[in-house]
């Protein structure tokens, strides 16, 4: 009668308990049923040709797919692109607000401004940004402010003095050096001037050669042959970026050693890069997404600043304006282009 007393008690005591775990585990269970059934739609506006960016999204998308994003199933993507005109952001931008998207991924500076002056509610991540506080795209690095947020691509003078060296120590006896910005860029005009010291530091002559649209780089690149420069050191945007196939060639066809900022430039037939890998900062990018998705916000979310770096060397290109890259130099790079 004992040990079936017993047995009828550890049945009890064990329906008890089951019941206990019910009532604190089915809340979280529904909460999760109800948040696989939510899709979010963000709004993606890109400055570029769809094919210019592709490398970009794919990088982006995985960066999506690695915090549980699946396009199709949980997440929806509004796809603006503004095919290399800067004119067509604002129209593009009021178009993602009217859909009224969850957040709005978008690249360099012209995008971040006309998706600001669009919404000042809608989460913005800005994925390649330069010099946003100067810029005035956000309060401080620390603390954004407002509805933008995201990553920057400066990495102030020392990585510009490195890329100086580095065009120096591949171009033998260079002593002029054309500059290629985007002139209608307040970021570039502070670039240039910054570039002045470590300039002076190695003996280098700046020739500042200015640029606005796609069509203007044939135009510059005489100015630059004109001034006798012995090679071009480009500040990129979105312009230069979407054109970067035709300037690789430029610099080519008039056999001038030429140093962009990030690997796209070299892969394009640029000679070669050194600065952050962008689409590592695409990856980041889908990381400050699922913060905001999930109730952060942007006003208090840090600007990241780029912490991986790249050196690439593109010797084909070397090759064609009849330029011998010292040992030392190919041996420091990250990859190589052959």
């Amino acid at each position: 009668m004992k040990a079936k007393l017993k047995r009828q008690k550890v049945k009890i005591e064990t329906k008890i308990l089951i019941c206990l775990l019910l009532t604190v585990l089915l809340p979280n269970v529904s909460l999760e049923a109800q948040q696989t059934g939510i899709v979010y739609r963000l709004g993606y506006l890109w400055f570029s040709r769809p094919e210019q960016g592709q490398a970009r999204l794919d990088a982006f998308v995985e960066g999506l797919r690695s915090h549980g994003y699946v396009i199709g199933k949980n997440l929806t993507i509004e796809f603006r692109w503004a095919d290399g005109k800067t004119e067509r952001l604002a129209e593009l931008a009021a178009d993602l607000v009217r859909l009224n998207v969850d957040v709005i991924v978008t690249g360099v500076n012209p995008g971040v401004v006309a998706a600001k002056k669009a919404t000042s509610t809608i989460p913005i991540v800005m994925a390649i940004g330069n010099d946003p506080i100067g810029s005035g795209l956000v309060a401080s690095l620390a603390r954004p402010g407002g509805n933008v947020t995201g990553l920057s691509m400066d990495t102030g003078e020392e990585n510009f003095g490195k890329r100086l060296e580095l065009m120096k120590e591949s171009s033998g006896k260079l002593s002029r050096l054309a500059v290629l910005f985007n002139s209608a860029n307040p970021a570039h005009q502070r670039y240039v001037t910054s570039l002045e010291l470590p300039a002076r530091s190695l003996s280098l002559t700046l020739i500042p050669v200015g640029y606005r649209e796609a069509g203007d780089f044939v135009n510059a690149f005489k100015t630059i042959m004109v001034q006798r420069a012995g090679g071009m050191f480009l500040f990129s945007d979105g312009v230069s970026a979407d054109q970067r196939v035709l300037i690789a060639n430029l610099a080519i066809r008039n056999h001038l050693p030429s140093s962009y900022p990030e690997r796209t430039y070299v892969e394009a037939g640029g000679l070669l890069s050194y600065g952050p890998d962008l689409n590592n900062n695409m990856l980041r990018a889908a990381t400050y997404v699922d913060k905001i998705l999930k109730g952060a916000k942007p006003a208090e979310l840090p600007i990241e600043q780029p912490t991986k770096f790249e050196f690439i060397l593109n010797l084909k290109t070397a090759k064609q304006i009849g330029l011998t890259i010292p040992p030392n130099v190919l041996a420091r790079a990250d990859r190589v282009i052959r």
